[in-house]
């Protein structure tokens, strides 16, 4: 895979919200509100959120409010996915720091490596380095679709790293074989149907067919 482009410079004023889920068990450990950002400028092959991408679009939201909704919803911690966050890290770590001072923790994954933002770090990147400096639980690498996880929860390939940036999360590396991956299904009231987790692509494919089924 070739290097991903520079981490590009979001706004600090709002988040490009795409997707906020209020509950899920999951996108990491224990209970956990998700949010999905739009704009991701790696765009891994055979990513499964293609569509989140592009910069245009999604809810414009400010951190206080965005924070707000997160607290708001009562859960364990917050799991930031995409897109990609760290395009966005200085709203988000202004998001993520307001979670973090109400006691709760923070995930977040990137398709960026670990030494790929260390390096924008030393570059100056204050806002890389608010974002990790917030960030509890840090999943960090490309998705690469020749080398599927089928052994630990929440990645989807082998390369992807499991980081621990705070002392909230002491044994979860340990634990990492014990927590079985977890699909989440969600129609609402017209009908529309809302996937997140992680499953085989075959699996994934089978549970969406049967869903078909039954509501014929």
């Amino acid at each position: 895979m070739s290097e991903p482009p520079a981490i590009p410079r979001g706004p600090a004023e709002t988040v490009a919200l795409a997707r906020f889920l209020a509950a899920t068990r999951a996108e990491g450990p224990g209970e956990r509100t998700a949010i999905w950002v739009q704009g991701c400028a790696i765009r891994c092959p055979g990513c499964f959120n293609p569509h989140l991408w592009g910069f245009r679009g999604g809810e414009q939201v400010a951190p206080h409010e965005l924070a707000r909704r997160v607290l708001d919803a009562g859960t364990d911690g917050l799991t930031l996915l995409g897109g990609e966050p760290f395009d966005q890290a200085a709203a988000l770590a202004r998001v993520a720091a307001e979670v973090g001072a109400a006691g709760r923790s923070v995930m977040t994954f990137t398709g960026y490596t670990r030494s790929q933002l260390d390096a924008a770090v030393d570059a100056g990147r204050t806002d890389v380095a608010a974002l990790l400096a917030a960030t509890d639980l840090l999943v960090a690498g490309p998705f690469q679709a020749d080398r599927i996880d089928i052994r630990r929860p929440w990645v989807g390939s082998t390369n992807q790293e499991f980081v621990v940036l705070s002392d909230r999360f002491p044994d979860l590396l340990d634990e990492l074989p014990a927590n079985p991956d977890r699909v989440e299904i969600t129609v609402d009231p017209a009908g529309r149907v809302a996937v997140n987790g992680w499953a085989d692509p075959d699996a994934l494919d089978e549970l969406l067919a049967g869903l078909r089924a039954s509501h014929r």
